[in-house]
């Protein structure tokens, strides 16, 4: 007998249309498949062998977060296929910092009414940014919500489990004053803050479209573009140069999140002029009238990622980066202090 219930569909939920989305994400998916996969989406886990060869103790290291109020301006736009790279670089971003290869990721799709096609545009988003980070997609679920949030409102979260070697996990205990400390290049604001960006532009159906002098697109389509996923440039990095510490920007921006990789007794120098900041950063501080200090407390401010390595292997760092799409700059060193960060 066909699975349906009309009792069930009364009440808002549509099971069927539920098939159909996991019908229309299944080419989605299938990009994703890398060796270790074991099963494909349906069944009541995600299955994955990872190969634990040449690993002398491995550890499974895993994130998990979701996109924040930027999920707000795809609403808005209508535009649905970019957000998913979003959730998925928030957390195979954070899990390469200690040297972790990502293998697999789940999602989570909260809507208030499953439209297949829909649903189906958002998986194609998490499947690329799997795509980008080397990672299966091997799971998810997708719960309608009828009443308890509006029919065309979503929310999208995940998580994504890495492997590393703990002999050659980035911990940043051979860390010293000297080191060089560089910054990969962000694509904009990423995924962190846009409580802050929706409230400095008054976000709504018309503003969304805005143009400014200072940007080369509409103001929607400059803010929704999707973070970039470093895992593959930052693994390239740690098979050629020792990599000391790496840091994620994400929400807190440098003065919360650069701390992070630094062990006790060492400190941070910025060299501000060395900043890559992009116009949308600049722009924001001027319609906001955001103070310098809580723009760098907020933002990326066109860095996404800072890595530490030695000064002897800075130049080759760069160029290893470089040959993997980075162009980095060298951001600064790390100095003696508990200040935390400090700009020169």
């Amino acid at each position: 007998m066909e699975s349906f219930s009309e009792s069930y569909k009364a009440a808002g939920v549509d099971i069927t249309a539920g098939y159909k989305s996991v019908e229309l994400m299944k080419k989605h998916v299938a990009r994703t498949n890398i060796e270790g996969v074991v099963s494909g989406i349906g069944g009541f886990g995600g299955l994955f062998a990872p190969d634990f060869k040449g690993m002398e103790e491995p550890v499974l290291v895993s994130g998990t977060d979701g996109v924040g109020t930027k999920i707000k301006l795809a609403f808005l736009l209508d535009k649905h296929n970019t957000i998913g790279i979003d959730a998925v670089a928030m957390c195979v971003n954070d899990i390469i910092c200690c040297g972790a290869k990502p293998l697999f990721f789940l999602d989570y799709i909260a809507i208030g009414k499953n439209i297949p096609e829909k649903v189906a545009s958002i998986v194609e988003g998490i499947a690329e940014g799997c795509v980008q980070s080397g990672c299966a997609l091997i799971g998810g679920e997708t719960a309608e919500h009828p009443g308890l949030m509006p029919e065309d409102d979503y929310d999208v979260a995940g998580f994504s489990v890495g492997i590393a070697d703990k002999p050659k996990m980035i911990d940043g205990s051979k860390l010293k004053a000297g080191d060089v400390l560089l910054g990969l290049r962000s694509t904009g604001v990423h995924s962190n803050g846009f409580s802050l960006v929706r409230k400095i532009f008054d976000i709504n159906e018309e503003t969304i479209n805005n143009t400014y002098p200072e940007l080369d697109k509409p103001l929607g389509e400059v803010l929704l573009t999707p973070t970039k996923i470093y895992v593959k440039p930052i693994l390239a990095l740690m098979d050629q140069v020792e990599v000391k510490a790496v840091s994620h920007i994400t929400g807190g921006g440098f003065y919360e999140n650069i701390p992070r990789m630094l062990t006790s007794g060492l400190s941070a120098k910025i060299i501000k002029e060395n900043i890559p900041v992009l116009p949308i950063f600049k722009l924001m501080q001027r319609v906001g009238n955001i103070s310098e200090h809580d723009m760098f407390n907020t933002f990326n401010m066109g860095v996404g990622m800072v890595a530490a390595v030695s000064k002897e292997q800075a130049d080759k760092a760069l160029e290893v980066l470089k040959a993997n799409g980075e162009d980095a700059v060298v951001l600064g060193e790390v100095i003696e202090g508990s200040e935390g960060v400090v700009f020169a």
